[in-house]
């Protein structure tokens, strides 16, 4: 069969037999493949389509595709209707959150010593309420999961974690890299190291880190952040037996990338090695079910077997969805989700990440005292500098930009990410940052006075504009404050400034931290995309912390409570905030 896979369904329903060269997304017939969740999601029988792939058997697999072959075989068409589909599930099927037991993290406490920094009053009571967030958000993995894999959906790790909350019940990727910066400062070091030798445990059972804590998410990743968060717990406790263990599978994360996700690029009569994001899998995510199928209705089976594909890679992505993976019929960035091409596209993001990535494994290997292994990665960080500037650098705007490997040209519209390698500190020359700034400057992104935006494109999709999401502010802010000059050291705590006003406005409103937010009006999480605003939220008070930490002797809430030393740059930053 040419090694094709058949993956079929009842015959009244969208499509009969999908063809396709590539795996399902696991290795289950019921929560990543088949005609159990091709029905029940059909049938819509949730408001959201995760929750019927987080349920948990009460049955061995066997015994519930028995089951439904049986109840197939006796309804019209082997379509079941909605009401026996309900009956199926309450018999063969737990409401999700069974794989979860209660859990406090026994190392919180209160008054960790980053609150004495905030000047404010107001922020610092606001700053202790998202430190006692920690506790609602800790999740321990029951034994059964270890014990009985085969009826969860639950991806089983040995400790516990805080998760980001709402519908992400589960350990994410690349939330987690604030989530364990926050649990630092938070005094939560053994939290945060269960937490990291989750995602060893996850590089030893896989090569990589799946997206997310569950089956489905198996064949895709989120951006490889596991390296950072060994530097920052390196940075925290000094252990270095602890590197030494980790070192070895931080390289083969790296090795997982370099040979599954990188293209070769020619520019100028060079060839040059850059990264991207690329899911072979041809099929609806099962957690989206429904969105995939209908974003895909009307097309061949070719070109539906590569949308679905481009849409995990968004997803791997991490931005899951933007204008950002758009290329329409003339190879440009207009379109819809329809014209979605991830693994199309050369993004600065990763490459910047990858860069520092390098960088801190030659870092590792040289506080280890192993100069030779330290040396290929510095080789390997200067090949990318090298061809992050050849291929993603436009000296003419001044900023990083994502390269379309269908068009072989750069994409010029503003994201957050052009700057990325600020924050990765991955450029050559100084004037390439001072050049950024005012890059940014003079994008317009700057004019809206709850953040910076995503893009500056309304699409309705979640990455895009109005959305300001923490992680991109931080890295933003981080980028621009290593920055020598004080002209993007005043931007970067202007942004600061913003950012945790509109954070702490939305939290007095609504007495929640949200996973977005909007950049417009006076503090409100942020829309759009597949799934409702989200509560927690893991990454969101992670970020808050770290700028409560990094700015706050200068941070206002806009009350009265700032020495008066303090009003001076207080006032320019409102000020700008206004303009």
């Amino acid at each position: 069969m040419n090694n094709l896979m058949l993956f079929c369904c009842s015959s009244v329903v969208l499509f009969t037999c999908v063809k396709s060269a590539f795996p399902p997304p696991c290795d289950s017939e019921i929560y990543c493949a088949g005609d159990i969740l091709h029905q029940v999601q059909k049938a819509k029988l949730f408001d959201d389509d995760k929750h019927f792939v987080d349920m948990k058997l009460r049955a061995t697999p066997d015994v519930v595709l028995s089951a439904f072959r049986n109840l197939s075989n006796e309804s019209p068409n082997a379509t079941v209707p909605s009401s026996k589909l309900l009956e199926f599930l309450s018999t063969y099927f737990e409401e999700p959150g069974k794989e979860f037991e209660s859990w406090t993290p026994p190392d919180w406490h209160d008054k960790p010593k980053f609150l004495g920094k905030i000047a404010d009053q107001e922020l610092r009571n606001w700053a202790e309420k998202i430190h006692h967030l920690w506790k609602s958000l800790g999740r321990k993995i029951r034994d059964d999961v270890k014990d009985h894999p085969q009826l969860y959906s639950q991806i089983y790790t040995p400790h516990p974690v805080v998760v980001p909350g709402g519908r992400f019940r589960e350990l994410y990727y690349w939330d987690s890299y604030w989530v364990i910066n926050g649990l630092l400062l938070s005094e939560m070091t053994h939290t945060a190291y269960g937490m990291i030798r989750n995602f060893l445990y996850l590089v030893n059972s896989y090569g990589f880190i799946p997206n997310g804590g569950r089956i489905y998410y198996e064949r895709r990743s989120q951006p490889p952040f596991l390296t950072l968060m060994v530097e920052s717990y390196y940075q925290a406790t000094k252990d270095k037996e602890f590197l030494r263990t980790a070192l070895p599978v931080l390289e083969q994360e790296y090795r997982f990338w370099m040979q599954n996700r990188s293209v070769k690029v020619e520019i100028n009569g060079t060839e040059h090695t850059l990264n991207r994001y690329n899911v072979q899998v041809g099929l609806p995510r099962p957690e989206s079910y429904t969105d995939d199928l209908e974003v895909a209705e009307g097309l061949s089976d070719d070109r539906r077997e590569q949308l679905w594909t481009d849409l995990k890679a968004g997803a791997e992505s991490g931005w899951d969805f933007s204008s950002r993976w758009y290329v329409d019929s003339e190879a440009s960035s207009n379109g819809s989700l329809t014209q979605t091409r991830t693994s199309q596209i050369l993004p600065t993001d990763l490459n910047a990440l990858l860069c520092r990535n390098e960088k801190k494994l030659a870092s590792f290997h040289r506080i280890l005292g192993d100069g030779d292994s330290a040396a290929l990665y510095d080789q390997a960080a200067a090949r990318r500098l090298e061809a992050i500037e050849s291929v993603l650098w436009d000296a003419e705007r001044g900023a990083w930009f994502d390269y379309n490997l269908l068009t072989h040209s750069s994409h010029f519209e503003f994201y957050p990410s052009n700057l990325a390698p600020i924050w990765a500190e991955c450029y050559s020359q100084p004037a390439m940052g001072e050049k950024a700034v005012q890059y940014l400057k003079e994008s317009g992104a700057l004019q809206f006075p709850n953040g910076v935006p995503t893009s500056l494109r309304e699409s309705g999709q979640q990455w895009d504009f109005p959305n300001a999401w923490p992680p991109l502010q931080h890295m933003l802010i981080e980028g621009l404050s290593k920055l020598p000059s004080e002209n993007a050291k005043q931007v970067a705590f202007d942004l600061a400034q913003r950012w945790i006003k509109t954070n702490w406005l939305a939290y007095i409103k609504y007495d929640a931290m949200f996973e977005k937010y909007d950049v417009n009006g006076d503090g409100k999480p942020g829309g759009g995309g597949e799934y409702e605003v989200q509560l927690g939220f893991g990454w969101t008070n992670g970020v808050a912390l770290q700028l409560l930490d990094q700015y706050g002797g200068s941070l206002s809430s806009g009350g009265r409570s700032v020495s008066t030393g303090l009003l001076l740059p207080l006032v320019h930053s409102v000020l700008l905030t206004l303009q």
